[in-house]
């Protein structure tokens, strides 16, 4: 089975890029869809004992998680010491659950891949990748989003450019989504074709 971990720096277009892949057949894992699950189960008692007032009606709020963590950014690592061995064991479970399956490649959808060492657990790194501009763009288009925001979350994020460097594969979302839907096309059967000629043990 071949692992592929997906990543990307915000407004990249990650979610969009994951999505085509899922279109393809291709078994996703998203990393951000489990938090938000997280939210709603098992990291809500936790998080509200190191977060007191940031539960509301039994699940975690986000607003209010997120003004705590922009009091003091130390606290990204009191989150994080909670929030990623939950995620890791949800990884477990669907790569287990594929390996049973004979699932040929799944997909892993990590935010914070490289930030986490994340690229050790994989086959294979996507980066989603655009202009800088076009970026900005989508960014500061989302609702509640600041140019302040904006930067405070990229300076968390490895640059760009350092992940293109370190990437298998770039699909790149600056030209439209049916462009990117090719180049995961393209990028999946060499894949297949690989896996088709790595002769078994």
């Amino acid at each position: 089975m071949i692992i592929i971990g997906l990543t990307g720096s915000i407004g990249m277009g990650k979610s969009t890029t994951a999505k085509l892949f899922a279109e393809e057949g291709v078994p996703v894992n998203d990393a951000d869809q489990v938090v938000h699950d997280l939210y709603q189960g098992a990291a809500v008692e936790p998080v509200g004992l190191a977060f007191p007032g940031t539960v509301s009606d039994g699940v975690v709020d986000r607003a209010k998680l997120s003004a705590a963590l922009a009091q003091n950014p130390a606290n990204f690592a009191t989150l994080e010491a909670i929030v990623h061995p939950l995620v890791r064991a949800r990884e477990t479970e669907f790569l287990s659950r594929h390996r049973a399956l004979g699932t040929e490649i799944v997909l892993l959808d990590i935010p914070l891949l490289f930030e986490t060492g994340g690229e050790k657990r994989v086959d294979v790194v996507v980066v989603v990748s655009c202009e800088a501009a076009i970026q900005r763009e989508r960014v500061l288009a989302r609702t509640g989003m600041t140019p302040e925001k904006f930067e405070l979350i990229l300076s968390r994020q490895v640059p760009d450019a350092e992940k293109r460097a370190r990437a298998d594969f770039v699909v790149d979302t600056g030209q439209g989504i049916d462009a990117a839907r090719q180049q995961v096309r393209v990028l999946l059967e060499q894949l297949r074709n690989r896996q088709t000629e790595t002769p078994h043990a």
